[in-house]
């Protein structure tokens, strides 16, 4: 069980909360690059971290995010126009930048140096992986982007999309992590070796098909995974190992990278890799955003085609970005297919898992839980994640922002004998005891 004092310092992320001010030294999506299609285009609305923001793509190009609200008299800039490199009141026409300057003031004389006395609160903005990344701390503790692999990639090997989630960020992430949660919510409730394959075929676009129902049936075979957790600049190996149908160990290996990163335990070598990044729109709502790589290849279209249409672990969304299956039409549950072919019932990884994590509550109340030992990872990640905020209260900036290079890791699965430890699993599988593979980029660790 957990202190409520302590839930709420972990899922509060608002200005001026310790978890706030830890995930404002971290660079947030906020929004994907379709989002702004056109130069000179319509200001987009958003919200991250508790702040209204607006975001804009200027003439040149580039991406703005600002407050928005004129400093003249508070008009709203989302009414303005998008021209020539800045975005004008449509009050009284004064007109400002993506750095916030205000390089118009047409109702001040043209001598006037009023206009360089004017600042509209404007954000650090970097696009890179088909995401504009934006960075809300202090401009002296500005770090380099986090390299994760799909930005390394070429854009054609990468699917990105995002969903909304209406639950606290914290108990999405937290999800995601426990991997001990696949051999139940994602079960395929089906002797049926066939049936099983079919399914995976179709909906999961997780691989190849050589291993998926032997992989997918020993999740469900063997629901207490023995876990190994192992720290690193950039995050938490989080390692469970299975039973298989020799005495060799079924690995299934994530990891977590600091603040609100997560990549998946799934891909073999040759097949797809996913990951997720969580950003707090405000304590009790999320955007989820989930991306697909592949290091060697591209995508190919019925790849791309089975990702926007919901499967693996990506959602099928409407115009806003909103899962059809959602909190207020139940999942689109069938009960039904939950007797035979579908543990929950509900159609889509994605949505197996917003069907949990809602039902949860809006911010998960962690007083009431009781862990057992398959939740390691998820007390191991509070630990890391609390100790980072509280250390920054102390004046101590979070190690992980310090170290760019140390996101380009990989997750995934591998099979090995059980005398093995985790470090030599790692190696195996990936090169490397953290799963690093920057060097593949020219990056030094």
């Amino acid at each position: 069980m957990m202190l409520g004092s302590d839930n709420e310092f972990l899922t509060q992320g608002g200005p001026g909360t310790p978890m706030g001010d830890l995930l404002r030294r971290f660079w947030m999506p906020a929004l994907l690059s379709e989002e702004l299609p056109e130069r000179d285009g319509p200001p987009k609305k958003i919200r991250i971290l508790g702040e209204d923001l607006l975001a804009f793509r200027q003439t040149d190009g580039r991406v703005g995010i600002v407050e928005p609200h004129c400093p003249h008299r508070g008009a709203n800039l989302y009414f303005g126009r998008n021209e020539e490199c800045g975005l004008r009141c449509a009050f009284h026409g004064w007109k400002f930048d993506i750095d916030g300057n205000c390089v118009d003031l047409p109702t001040s004389p043209p001598e006037s140096a009023y206009k360089d006395t004017i600042k509209l609160l404007s954000y650090p903005v970097r696009e890179w992986a088909d995401m504009v990344w934006v960075y809300m701390g202090p401009r002296e503790h500005m770090p380099e982007l986090p390299q994760l692999e799909l930005g390394l990639v070429p854009a054609g090997h990468r699917f990105v999309s995002k969903k909304w989630q209406d639950c606290n960020w914290v108990q999405s992430l937290e999800g995601a992590i426990d991997t001990a949660h696949f051999s139940f919510l994602h079960a395929i409730p089906t002797k049926d070796e066939a049936a099983r394959l079919d399914i995976l075929r179709k909906t999961s676009a997780i691989g190849q098909e050589g291993g998926l129902a032997d992989r997918s049936r020993w999740v469900t075979e063997d629901p207490r995974p023995r876990f190994r957790i192992e720290s690193h600049d950039a995050g938490l190996v989080i390692a469970a190992g299975r039973k298989t149908d020799t005495t060799d160990v079924y690995w299934r290996i994530a990891q977590y990278l600091a603040p609100n990163h997560a990549l998946v335990p799934v891909a073999f070598p040759g097949e797809v890799y996913h990951g997720q990044t969580w950003v707090p729109v405000d304590d009790t709502s999320c955007w989820i955003y989930t991306y697909s790589w592949v290091p060697d290849r591209p995508l190919t279209n019925a790849e791309r085609a089975k990702y926007a249409s919901g499967l693996s672990l990506h959602a099928e969304i409407d115009e806003h970005y909103v899962p059809k299956r959602n909190m207020r039409n139940d999942y689109m549950i069938d009960r039904e297919l939950q007797k035979t072919l579908s543990y929950t019932g509900i159609s889509g990884v994605s949505d197996q898992d917003a069907a949990i994590q809602d039902s949860q509550g809006a911010v998960q109340d962690r007083t009431r839980e009781h862990l057992g030992p398959t939740d390691v990872g998820i007390v191991e990640f509070r630990k890391l994640v609390m100790a980072a905020a509280r250390a920054l209260q102390q004046g101590q900036p979070p190690r992980a922002a310090a170290s760019a290079t140390g996101y380009a890791v990989r997750a995934g699965g591998w099979i090995a004998g059980p005398e093995k430890d985790l470090a030599t699993v790692m190696t195996e599988r990936f090169g490397h005891r953290n799963g690093y593979v920057g060097g593949e980029y020219g990056l030094a660790e």
